[in-house]
């Protein structure tokens, strides 16, 4: 692994037990020694600690204003960036011209500058895509000076409120600047879990100090990609890469719900985005394909890549997530299929050790969300 990157906390990794592996050109944690069904266990009843350092954070300075920012971010995303009020954040999606995903992200109106988090995989895309495009509304300041750690789970508020009181009254996508002893850290109330919690991002300098601070508090513990997986599958929600790419549509991907009235048909400020015709159309249309949360029947896994057939054969689709989901215990999945075989109920058939085994198109989440509203 000698030419990947390394977390700024690499060290304290290893020295927790961490086994690294290569994710996204950089050395992370798969898990520790406590194995990944009890972390995810772990952070579905307690806290866990996260590091996604790994992640891009870049902020955009506004040189013409913040409206105009606005509606240059909105010349990139499908998305109704300009009514988002101060001190929140909202999902993005950075399309392509023929309507393809390009990046999922989190985005923060923070009053005099916006915070974009986006994936690891596609941070230097996503860099030089913003810069441009929004050179002419904003400067564009990548931090490479900051370490990120997500801590997720029903008593992450009353762990993290022990060293940042002023994070017990935020609401799910809140965000927030704290002063505090660690360096200026910047909050959101969100994560990839499906539980309560926050995203923390803290200077290089106070990094190792803080996630020490929270990794000596009774119930929190420190969780790898492995659990942040299973967890973020039995959500339902996607993984870039996985579940979306440049191949696919917002609209296949089930994310619809994602494009505000705005940005619509009939909206205030219709289309104007990269791939809108396309976008707006499977709105009103449909689309061939949809992505659907999908149960094995058994025990045993589907893993992504498995096609996926209709009970006489035809070939109709793939899995694009799968693995067993502990909080459930039982196999989960996330794929895409011919619209036809989408209504929930309806059983379908994907490749076991060589055989044809039966799956049913259910509902997602498969485990309730538990964000503070």
């Amino acid at each position: 692994m000698t030419d990947l990157l390394r977390l700024p906390l690499h060290g304290l990794h290893v020295s927790l037990g961490g086994k690294m592996v290569p994710f996204a050109g950089y050395e992370m944690p798969v898990q520790y020694p406590a194995g990944v069904m009890a972390e995810h266990l772990h952070t579905r009843s307690q806290a866990g600690l996260f590091d996604v350092s790994h992640m891009g954070q870049v902020v955009l300075h506004p040189t013409r204003g913040m409206e105009a920012l606005a509606l240059g971010l909105e010349k990139l995303m499908p998305v109704d960036v300009l009514s988002l009020p101060p001190g929140r954040q909202r999902y993005g999606l950075f399309t392509s011209a023929d309507g393809g995903i390009l990046d999922d992200l989190m985005f923060a109106n923070r009053g005099t500058d916006y915070l974009l988090v986006v994936n690891a995989s596609r941070k230097e895309h996503d860099f030089a895509h913003l810069a441009a495009h929004l050179g002419d509304v904003a400067r564009v300041e990548v931090q490479h000076e900051r370490a990120l750690f997500a801590l997720q789970g029903p008593a992450a508020e009353a762990a993290f409120a022990s060293l940042v009181p002023e994070a017990a009254g935020m609401r799910f996508m809140d965000v927030l600047s704290v002063d505090s002893v660690f360096g200026q850290l910047w909050l959101s109330r969100s994560g990839y879990t499906g539980e309560d919690g926050f995203e923390i991002s803290v200077p290089f300098g106070g990094a190792e100090d803080l996630a020490r601070a929270l990794l000596a508090i009774e119930g929190v513990m420190p969780i790898g990609l492995g659990a942040r997986d299973s967890l973020r599958l039995e959500a339902g929600l996607c993984l870039y890469g996985n579940d979306m790419d440049e191949t696919t549509s917002p609209v296949e991907a089930g994310l619809g719900w994602a494009i505000q009235k705005a940005r619509r048909s009939g909206g205030a400020r219709e289309g104007g985005f990269p791939g809108a015709a396309r976008i707006l159309r499977e709105l009103s249309e449909g689309t061939e394909r949809q992505r659907v949360a999908l149960r094995p029947e058994g025990r045993a896994p589907m893993r992504e890549g498995v096609g996926l057939y209709s009970t006489d054969g035809t070939p109709i689709g793939k899995i694009s997530s799968g693995g067993f989901g502990p909080s459930v215990q039982a196999p989960l999945a996330i794929g895409y299929v011919a619209t036809a075989f989408a209504p929930l109920g309806t059983v379908i058939e994907g490749e076991l050790r060589g055989k044809r085994a039966p799956l049913t198109v259910t509902a997602a989440p498969f485990h309730p969300h538990s964000y503070k509203r």
